[in-house]
């Protein structure tokens, strides 16, 4: 009987789990800065927009992240003769991601003004 040892397979990366625990930190500091500011947002005393570079970089960290984990898995785990076109793909999902974040930032800080 012989051994063989396991492939590596794309869990197996070492940026995987890096990746993984900035997107959940990132994503748990999202959620808790949108609620208290959701709590401390009265009319009596208005929010200062300083306020929201909290959640624009937290949720610019769960994209990143998030785009991170998704090159592992289509881009560095496909065979050779795909990655090419693997990386087109990746690279206009991953430019239209990061512009809907931009378009969603512009729309915030200029909407406070109003």
């Amino acid at each position: 009987m012989s051994f063989t040892p396991p492939q590596p397979t794309q869990n197996s990366h070492p940026w995987r789990k890096p990746l993984l625990a900035t997107e959940f930190i990132a994503l748990a500091i999202l959620v808790g800065s949108m609620a208290l500011l959701g709590r401390s947002n009265t009319d009596a005393e208005p929010l200062n927009p300083a306020w929201l570079v909290i959640p624009a970089l937290a949720s610019l960290a769960v994209f990143i992240s998030f785009i991170g984990l998704m090159y592992l898995r289509w881009v560095a785990a496909a065979s050779p003769e795909r990655q090419g076109r693997h990386r087109v793909i990746f690279a206009l999902l991953a430019l239209t991601l990061l512009g809907v974040w931009g378009y969603g930032i512009v729309n915030t800080w200029s909407g406070l003004g109003s």
